[in-house]
Parts: structure tokens; sequence; C-alpha cells
């Protein structure tokens, strides 16, 4: 794989957005690879965490913005809690994932736009995710109507999964959802 590395100003904007959006030095990052080798998911990506960093110091815009990575990025925060340099990846990658949906990229995953949209949604409704309709919600509306259904009754006997939804302070979570429908 070629990477053409110059000096274009254009670039360094790039690099600025990222770290304004998401609150981190991006440069603190020397390239250990220790969030790569812990991420859960890595295997799916099409990019490595670290690479996706390393891309975006390099102000590499439509490479990392168009990556399944950023979009794969379950925030588990896994390679956030193990880098030595205290960078948030998980913060970057969310970062990321807000300036590809402000410039509308699309996705580069099937049904991720879908998908978040629908979590966002119950946890504006309850104060908190519910499994329960967002699975529903989200089968129904992405036509994968019987798409894990074998495992509701299992999760269900386990305590996994709840009939109803358990809500919290709906009316802070609106307050703090006001202002970022447009997102």
């Amino acid at each position: 794989m070629k990477w053409l590395i110059d000096s274009d100003t254009s670039k360094l904007e790039f690099v600025r957005e990222v770290e304004e959006e998401s609150g981190i030095k991006i440069f603190a990052c020397y390239q250990c690879s220790k969030c790569s080798a812990g991420c859960p998911i890595a295997f799916e990506m099409d990019y490595l965490p670290n690479q996706i960093i390393r891309m975006a110091q390099l102000g590499m815009k439509e490479r990392v913005l168009a990556s399944r990575t950023i979009w794969l990025c379950a925030g588990c925060e896994t390679c956030t809690t193990r880098c030595p340099r205290e960078v948030d990846l998980a913060a970057v990658m969310d970062a990321l994932r807000i300036i590809a949906l402000r410039e509308k990229v699309k996705p580069s995953e099937r049904d991720v736009q879908l998908f978040n949209k629908i979590f966002l949604s119950t946890v504006r409704k309850y104060g908190r995710v519910f499994e329960g309709e967002m699975i529903g919600r989200f089968n129904i509306s992405s036509g994968h109507l019987f798409k894990d259904i074998f495992k509701a009754p299992k999760l269900l006997k386990r305590g996994r999964l709840k009939i109803f939804p358990a809500l919290t302070d709906v009316k802070k979570m609106k307050d703090i959802f006001k202002g970022t429908e447009d997102i």
C-alpha cells in the first residue's frame, strides 16, 4: 500500500478538526500499537486503530472517513485504557464519525447509520438503551426480520433481555439531546 506524504495545509486542517472535535492531541500517539493489540474487533477492521490514528496524523481525511474501522469501533475503550500516552482513541473514533456525518460521507458499513439512529432514539426515549425495542426496530427497518430471533428466548431466560424498558430520568436525557437532532 502506497501513501503519499506531503506538507499540504489542508491536511493540517483535518488534524485540527479531529483534535477540536475529540479534545485529544492525536500527535501524542507514538504508534506502540497497544490499542490495536487489545481491540476485540480489530479482526473485522480494514485498518487497525493505530493505523487510523497515523492516517489522521498525516491528514489522510478521505481515507480515514471512508474506512470501515471508524464505524465498527464499539467505543469499549479497551484501546484507551491500554494507551501508555493516554490517547483516548474511543473519543477520536467518535469525532471521526461526527466529522464523517457532518461532511455527508456515507458509512462503508451497511446499516450503521440506521443502527446508530435507532440506538440513540431509544436512549432519548427511555434514558438508556432498551435492547428489545432497539433490536426489533432495527431488524424491521433493515429488512433482517428474523435475524437472531432464536437467541431471544435464551436471552430472556437469562435476564439479559428485558420485555419492558428500565426508565431513568427521561427529562434529563431529553435535555442532553436538545440540539443534536441534526447530527
